[in-house]
């Protein structure tokens, strides 16, 4: 698959190279040619001097040909507008965009445009979010035997109460991650858009978990 990411900081450096090395195409987009001198003298991406909501500069970043497109700048205005023009022009769903400003972030959230603050940034987040479905593991007991993962889930499963999808995965959701902040799910709380579930699960079940949660609810679940 092939990836695009706007902004050669040290985010986006880290992002590029890590995609990279899991065997996928990767182009990179910045403005200041100098900022290529962060990536590793190995890497085997594109790299493209311009800017990033410009449609040139993404047509030369094989923008028609992606799965995902990070915007990780330094400007929220940047990768916000650069992830609209990629959404709403060539329409890749696998975007996300930068934010400084938490609150702007929650706006964007809203409006569709799925955000990482840099209160809470990492370059795993953003993977999950142009990645394929899967888990990444967020802790384990001593023994191995108990795991809790965030698992990415259909969209499907948008708007049922959590009770029932822990029926559905056999296993507990330890909490759930909206607009950034920490919500401990009770008996009325209904899974919505952009919510991030993290899962308590027994090691040997993961396997299973993940299936139910990637694949659209029985009708029944709904």
């Amino acid at each position: 698959m092939h990836f695009v990411i706007m902004g050669c900081g040290r985010v986006g450096a880290t992002l590029a190279q890590n995609i990279s090395e899991r065997g996928h195409s990767v182009a990179i987009v910045d403005q200041n040619n100098d900022a290529f001198r962060r990536l590793p003298a190995d890497f085997a991406g594109k790299k493209v001097t311009g800017v990033g909501f410009d449609r040139d500069t993404l047509v030369q970043a094989g923008i028609e040909e992606a799965y995902g497109f990070a915007a990780v700048s330094d400007g929220d205005n940047s990768n916000i507008l650069s992830a609209r023009v990629v959404r709403e022009t060539y329409g890749v769903d696998n975007v996300v965009a930068r934010i400084y400003d938490p609150q702007r972030a929650e706006i964007y959230q809203r409006l569709g445009i799925p955000t990482v603050a840099t209160v809470r940034w990492t370059a795993d987040q953003v993977l999950r979010r142009i990645l394929p479905l899967g888990a990444t593991d967020e802790f384990r007991d001593p023994s191995g035997r108990i795991r809790i993962a965030q698992i990415d889930y259909h969209p499907g499963w948008v708007g049922v109460p959590i009770r029932r999808i822990e029926r559905a995965a056999g296993a507990r959701v330890a909490f759930v991650s909206r607009f950034a902040q920490g919500v401990l799910p009770d008996d009325d709380t209904v899974l919505q858009e952009n919510d991030v579930l993290h899962v308590t699960m027994r090691s040997d079940d993961a396997d299973a978990v993940e299936r139910v949660l990637t694949t659209a609810p029985k009708h029944e679940e709904n």
